[in-house]
């Protein structure tokens, strides 16, 4: 990639920064266009395991997973970081910052004052009890003893943060000793649950009940919390329900869809993996897998909703792979990207095939959000099991995976596309 654009995104980025790190951990920044498919050359390489989370605070990204060492972007400086690193944004600069986790991480939100807060399966922090959630300093990797959250047992799989309010999804089913199962509200400040949210997730029939992501809109009023789920506040919600997030309580809305209701391959006790809302928070995506090719069903899909009406809702527009799984999606506004081990997208009629009109996308893909059909922008990468983690920021598309070619170009785990 020309060394001059570097510049000329070092510029862009200095004039935005800090809208970066604000609002939920998961607001995709809006983009006017599609990025580059060019990666940038200067970020890091993760060496091994996947990166599963990313998050931007200021000009630090935060990466996320299983991860034991990274390098810096030559490969000469070689840096042991377990399941947690930080590099500068703007010139992909591997940060001092290497906190002590035991286990993988799967969610980063960022926080106020220069934090960031982790969820995973972890059990301790720089050898300190805290299981599942902490709140560490950027500055120093020490963990913020004055937010005291822990989980029962189990893991935290998504994060979102929207003012003093810290949501957390997972396999849980109490946070400091109070009741919650897969789903909490906790102040983010201290940790504390926030006892009049609760959105009484369950799944009677299915082995245990657990979030795999949920989606808070910009505004912080709506939830959209997608996975293993059969009933959301007393009422029917097949695998994602909307909670109303504004007030104190967690008010399931009139708003549902079964359109995840038809069964995928035996198994799947849930189907969905990634959810993102759009930047103006109109409409979301939902993307999953579900080892199975139907034109009628949406496994193995990327699949719009309207998030305005009440009652059953069906998709603007789906999205079929043909068979291949879908985990990751970011929305920008201009653009829907969408990243799994797929080979194919625009592909209803095909069984582990490229059927009628379908187009190859190996891995990513960029889809129109009007009408959901693949994009020309075809960067390719390795498939492996697939993107875990999408972050769009001002200056481009972060992205984290288990592989190691991004745009033909070696880039170990995590790279970033660039607005040109």
């Amino acid at each position: 990639m020309r060394r001059a654009l570097r510049h000329r995104l070092t510029a862009v980025l200095a004039l935005t920064v800090t809208l970066l790190g604000v609002g939920p951990a998961r607001a995709d920044i809006a983009q006017p266009r599609t990025v580059s498919a060019d990666p940038v050359d200067w970020t890091p390489h993760v060496l091994d395991g996947t990166v599963w989370a990313i998050a931007v605070v200021g000009d630090t990204v935060v990466v996320g997973g299983d991860f034991t060492a990274v390098t810096d972007s030559t490969g000469r400086l070689r840096y042991p970081r377990r399941h947690l690193f930080a590099y500068g944004l703007r010139d992909g600069v591997v940060r001092a910052w290497a906190p002590a986790v035991d286990a993988p991480v799967y969610a980063l939100a960022a926080g106020l004052d220069n934090t960031v807060y982790v969820g995973g399966y972890f059990k301790t922090v720089n050898g300190a009890a805290s299981r599942g959630l902490a709140r560490l300093s950027l500055a120093t990797g020490a963990r913020d003893t004055s937010f005291r959250a822990a989980i029962n047992w189990g893991d935290v799989r998504a994060l979102a943060r929207h003012g003093d309010r810290l949501y957390a999804g997972g396999t849980f089913s109490a946070i400091n000793g109070v009741p919650r199962t897969a789903l909490a509200r906790l102040s983010a400040s201290t940790g504390a649950v926030d006892t009049g949210f609760d959105a009484r997730l369950a799944a009677p029939t299915l082995s245990r009940t657990r979030v795999e992501d949920f989606a808070l809109s910009p505004d912080g009023r709506r939830l959209v919390v997608g996975g293993a789920i059969q009933q959301a506040g007393g009422r029917d919600r097949i695998q994602l329900a909307m909670i109303d997030s504004s007030g104190p309580g967690a008010v399931v809305t009139d708003w549902y869809t079964d359109s995840y209701r038809p069964q995928c391959l035996a198994g799947f006790e849930t189907y969905i993996r990634g959810i993102d809302f759009s930047p103006l928070g109109d409409y979301f995506v939902v993307t999953t897998t579900g080892r199975t090719s139907s034109p009628t069903r949406l496994c193995d899909t990327a699949a719009r909703f309207e998030a305005a009406g009440v009652g059953r809702r069906a998709p603007t527009w789906v999205n079929h792979t043909g068979g291949d799984s879908l985990y990751a999606v970011a929305v920008t506004g201009s653009t829907v990207y969408v990243g799994g081990h797929q080979r194919w997208m625009n592909n209803p009629h095909g069984n582990e095939s490229a059927g009628p009109g379908a187009v190859a996308r190996p891995g990513i893909a960029a889809l129109d959000p009007r009408t959901g059909k693949a994009l020309a922008w075809n960067p390719t990468r390795d498939r492996g099991v697939g993107v875990r983690a999408f972050v769009a920021t001002s200056i481009g598309l972060l992205v984290g995976s288990d592989t190691t070619r991004l745009g033909r170009e070696y880039h170990g785990r995590l790279g970033m596309f660039p607005l040109s």
